[in-house]
């Protein structure tokens, strides 16, 4: 598999996006892979649209996905000059600023658009260290190549269970911590309910707590699309130090009102066959909070 991976980085990236639009092909029209769960994810997202809108965002869900898998590994064999044309980050002297003041900067984004390319640009955009918070692939060939081909630019990805043990080992130098906050927390762990695309939506604590602990800003990171295989990064500062012990988590409801307008400017540009939603908000949970109206 790892030298199947290899060939591939090589093809020119117009290849690959043919490549990957069979990819949406057997994967949709086929395999009907994990076809009913994204349905039923856009259907309670968006009930007020017409379903034919929502079979449109779910067609080009999968026909971004497909593009997305193989766009990330003609990336793994790119050079930084070339991903730098193809991710351009709009404002990075939101983190230059960080770094200037000695200050850690924990990194936000979601599973939009091309999150493997997003990680590999910024290590080639930013002049800061990056830690990654990454779960290991299954196979342990696939893992070490992906690991090695993430580290290229200076990124470090660091497996979850490790993450927490090297952000404090690493505590007093100023780096940037990058993680990709929409993944479900497991059901036996502390989180926070917010009402998030129609829906009761836990989230991490964890960013939180890092940024707590560090004394480091938040920042929310945004990937917008321009056309295939062109990317526009903006970066918002959504939290900065010093931190209210009371103010709750703010941090999660930050984060999650940026992430709900980043989807619903470009549906077809997130997740959907994630299963965000896996389990339902326990009776005893805090209530979520809303989105104040505007």
């Amino acid at each position: 598999m790892t030298l199947f991976l290899r060939i591939l980085a090589v093809f020119p990236l117009p290849v690959l996006h043919v490549l990957g639009w069979w990819l949406f092909v057997i994967a949709f029209y086929v395999v009907r892979w994990r076809v009913p769960l994204a349905r039923g994810n856009l259907a309670a997202a968006f009930p007020d649209k017409p379903e034919a809108e929502r079979e449109r965002i779910l067609r080009d869900c999968y026909r971004n996905l497909g593009s997305s898998l193989l766009e990330a590994i003609w990336g793994y064999g790119a050079n930084g000059e070339a991903l730098k044309r193809r991710v351009r980050i709009v404002n990075p002297e939101v983190v230059d600023h960080c770094r200037a003041q000695n200050r850690s900067v924990i990194m936000l984004a979601g599973h939009l658009c091309n999150w493997e390319w997003l990680l590999l640009a910024a290590g080639a955009h930013l002049s800061i260290p990056i830690d990654v918070v990454y779960k290991p692939l299954r196979l342990a060939g696939v893992d070490a190549y992906v690991r090695e081909a993430r580290r290229r630019f200076g990124a470090n990805p660091i497996p979850h269970k490790n993450f927490l043990y090297e952000v404090m080992k690493r505590g007093d130098e100023p780096r940037a911590y990058a993680l990709l906050a929409d993944q479900t927390p497991l059901a036996k762990v502390p989180k926070h309910w917010i009402r998030f695309l129609n829906r009761d939506t836990a989230f991490f604590l964890g960013p939180e707590r890092i940024a707590r602990y560090l004394d480091a800003s938040v920042v929310y990171v945004a990937m917008k699309r321009v056309r295939r295989g062109y990317y526009d990064v903006h970066i918002d500062v959504i939290a900065e130090p010093p931190y209210d012990d009371d103010a709750g988590p703010a941090i999660a409801e930050a984060y999650a009102r940026h992430l709900e307008a980043t989807i619903l400017a470009s549906p077809a540009d997130w997740l959907w066959i994630h299963n965000k939603w896996k389990y339902p908000k326990p009776a005893d949970a805090a209530r979520p909070r809303r989105r104040p109206r505007t």
